[in-house]
């Protein structure tokens, strides 16, 4: 499997995982890794929850290792 598959599918299993949780996922449009804005956002309802610069940290907070 390459890298994107692999990346791909990370991403779909953080995305289920927020989801049985009641939280949906969404990856910023900003590409610049400087931007602040840049990375994924997590959100309950309207309201975001946590905002992960890099999928392993999004990774770890639905695990419950950063709540």
């Amino acid at each position: 499997m390459d890298t994107m598959t692999e990346d791909k599918a990370r991403i779909n299993r953080a995305r289920l995982r927020a989801r049985n949780q009641g939280f949906t996922v969404r990856r910023s449009r900003v590409r610049d890794p400087l931007g602040t804005d840049y990375g994924w956002h997590v959100m309950k309802g309207r309201r975001e929850v946590l905002h992960a610069r890099e999928l392993d940290e999004l990774e770890r907070w639905l695990a419950g290792e950063g709540r």
